[in-house]
């Protein structure tokens, strides 16, 4: 299993200024309770699978077999 950030820097940099605008919480949800805190619990649970293969619900992380 391999998490890289994604390749398209300019998409990383908006995120990252999202996170940092909410203090580490996703920035493509509007609540800011634990489960979305970077790096939210959807995607922790996704790369418990080790079928999954993808990004994470903003795109900022990728999870490769």
């Amino acid at each position: 299993m391999k998490i890289t950030l994604n390749p398209d820097e300019e998409i990383v940099k908006l995120i990252k200024e999202g996170l940092a605008k909410k203090g580490g919480y996703c920035p493509c949800r509007m609540e800011r309770t634990e489960d979305n805190k970077c790096m939210c619990k959807e995607f922790r649970e996704q790369i418990k699978d080790p079928n999954f293969e993808g990004y994470c619900h903003c795109m900022l992380y990728y999870k490769s077999k």
